[in-house]
Parts: C-alpha cells; structure tokens; sequence
C-alpha cells in the first residue's frame, strides 16, 4: 500500500525532521534509482516501495505541503494523503486531505466519547473537510519574522568619458523606504499597546465549523494579543517612501560597467533591521577618438606619403596632452604603437595602462603637372612591384 502518515514520510526517505529541500532531495534521487521498476523487473516489492518514496517525497519535496504534514499527519493515525501521483484509485483528490481514521481528539484536545464522536464526523465528512483546512491553515499560517532588514536598490549613473578618466561627483535622484520620523521606525507611537479586540489579549481565536471548535492564531495582532499604538504617518509599516538626492563621488578610473557601492542608502529594514545598501553601475560615454579597453587607450593618428617612407617625428594626442612619437622610415599604413604608461592609472594597483597609437598613411590627391612629374620620376627610380609575390606561377 502506498506510504501515508501511518508509516512516517521521513523514515520512508530516511532524513531527519529538520532536513533542507536538498537533503530530502538527494535522499529523494538516490532511493528512487534503488527501486526503480525498470531497473527491479517483476520484483513487486521494489515497486511498492518506489511508490512509497514517491509519494513521501511527492509532500516532503512541497514547503506548503510539509508544513501541513508537520502539524497534522506526523505520528498520527490520519490516513493524510497530500501527494497526487502516489493515490490509488480510492482515494482522495490530487493535492487534497481525507479525515478517515482521523483522531480529533489528539489534535483538538477533546477526549473520551466526544473526542470519538468528532472523528467519526471526521470520517463522514471526506473531502468537505479538505476545504475548510486550506482555509483555516492560510489564515493561520507562519508569521512573518518581525525583523526584517532593508534590501539593496540598483541605480545607473551616466558619466562623459573624461569624468571616468578623472573621477567625478555625480549626483541622482533615487526613490528608497526610509525610516518614519514620526515613530522612529517602530511603526507605533510612544511604543503605547493595547490589548487586541479580537481575541482578547490571548493571541488564538476560536472558529466553529458545525460542531467542530477550532483554535487558530489570531490574524489581526498575529498572536502577540496586542495592538500597537499605530503611527497615523507610516500606518504601522515604520517606513514610508520618499525620494532623495544622492551625491556620489565616482573615482578616477572608473570603467563602463563599474560598480559603486553606498552603505546604507538602500531600502530601510522593518523593526529596526539594519538598511539596504545602494550599488550604483556607471556608463560611461564614448569620445570622438580615443577608445578605452581597460586601462589600456587606443587611437588612430594618420601620417602623410613622405612621412611614413623617410619616417619622422610627429606629435599624438593623449590623455595627458601632446606627446612625441618617431615614424622610422618604410612605415606602412596600420603599424601600432606603444606609448608606455600613458593610459589610465588603476587606483588599485597605482599603475598605469599604456596608450596604442596605429598609424593610417595618407595618399594625397594630386592636382598639378609638377607633382605628377615628380611621382612618376620617383616611380621610375623605385621600380620594385609590391605584388609580385601574389603571382607564384607567373
């Protein structure tokens, strides 16, 4: 028969009561592939016992369904079935509950012939009892913690190329929860209390469902059986949002993509939880002519027709300003470069990258008959064809 509350769906996968989704997975993987049928041909044993392992991790495997189990099904004779695909053909709705068997007077602390009466209304009841725990359970659910901190925001920040090389102060508007002036957070005022009408001071409410009695925990001041002073600014959450002007300073250096970080200036955490932080991503724009790889700058610099055959010395561009670069004679258009430590210096290390100057030779237009003269003169003095050597079988 399939595994059900009666045999204990954790020492169906053997893990403890307290083990992480992981656990029982791996518990879950390594005994499904024991018993598998395919690997188990006619062997019913292994079959049952692999419907067993199903089903157990089927309601183990589900927070929802674990945390039902836990209060209703554990050493307890209560015929509970939460898992779909291990049900036989009799029982009840996938994801539902049946009552059969279920002895009301463990759960409920009502004993002798009353306690008997209820779990055979129990029985009687089937599926109908199935909607009315759904309902129950989320209405008396787990608390959320009162203490929660403050989550990060992400912002992204603009910047010109020469802010990114020189470092800048940016400043943005973003828009976070921050702690209520009013109450100081505490979402009440003058941390006055009073006691909750709803289930007078006791933090459980009683709910009838025919001749059933149920103690469940009290929604409205979530068991604590007190009401705060409520704060009329922020309403109790002891946050409210509100947009505020952040000035940052972005460093020297600072690449496209890069990530700042400002402690504290995230979202506010609840109960007097620490805050968020803000992490800010900077794009940085692009320049006309130099273009950044790291810290490393590239840039082209065109050289005439006589400079690059008989080499010169011609001033570039940097970061820094002008600076001097020798062309050696026979230079030919695309040659590169290395002007040492002359890119952008990394804060962290304190070194600075180097700059990539590639040369482009330019072909003039020629307009007169004297120049004309003089290249077909210099042509005839320089006879070589720089394309001989494409034509191998020539």
């Amino acid at each position: 028969m399939p595994a059900t509350a009666k045999e204990d769906y954790y020492k169906t996968l053997g893990v403890k009561r307290n083990s992480s989704q992981e656990e029982i997975r791996k518990a879950y993987r390594r005994l499904a592939r024991k018993h598998h049928p395919d690997l188990n041909p006619g062997d019913k044993a292994a079959e049952e016992r692999f419907k067993q392992v199903q089903e157990a991790y089927d309601v183990l495997s589900d927070p929802k369904k674990r945390e039902m189990y836990d209060q209703l099904g554990f050493y307890s004779e209560t015929g509970f079935n939460a898992g779909a695909g291990a049900r036989t053909s009799s029982g009840p709705p996938p994801g539902g509950f049946h009552f059969s068997g279920f002895d009301f007077s463990d759960l409920f602390g009502f004993g002798g012939q009353e306690g008997q009466a209820w779990s055979r209304r129990g029985a009687e009841a089937g599926g109908g009892f199935s909607e009315m725990f759904s309902h129950l359970f989320r209405r008396g659910g787990s608390q959320e913690p009162q203490q929660q901190p403050g989550t990060d925001l992400e912002y992204t920040v603009q910047i010109g190329f020469w802010d990114a090389i020189r470092g800048t102060q940016a400043r943005l508007n973003i828009s976070r929860l921050d702690a209520c002036g009013q109450c100081g957070g505490a979402g009440s005022i003058g941390g006055a209390k009073i006691q909750c009408p709803e289930c007078q001071g006791t933090g459980k409410v009683r709910q009838m469902a025919g001749a059933m009695r149920f103690e469940l925990t009290c929604s409205r001041c979530n068991g604590k059986g007190t009401l705060s002073n409520t704060c009329p600014v922020c309403h109790g959450e002891g946050r409210i949002s509100r947009q505020e002007t952040v000035e940052v300073r972005i460093p020297p250096g600072a690449e496209d993509g890069s990530r700042l970080r400002v402690a504290g200036k995230g979202n506010a955490g609840t109960g007097g939880a620490s805050p968020g932080d803000l992490y800010i991503t900077t794009r940085v724009g692009e320049h006309p002519f130099f273009r950044r790889t790291g810290n490393d700058i590239h840039v082209q610099v065109p050289i005439t027709v006589s400079e690059a055959a008989l080499g010169a010395k011609i001033e570039v561009p940097t970061i820094d300003g002008q600076a001097l670069l020798k062309i050696p004679p026979g230079t030919e258009s695309g040659k590169k470069f290395r002007l040492r430590e002359k890119g952008v210096l990394n804060r962290r290390t304190n070194v600075r990258g180097d700059q990539y100057v590639e040369v482009k030779v330019v072909v003039p237009r020629i307009q007169d008959e004297r120049s004309k003269e003089i290249l077909r003169e210099f042509a005839r003095l320089n006879p070589e064809d720089p394309r001989a050597g494409l034509f191998v079988n020539r």
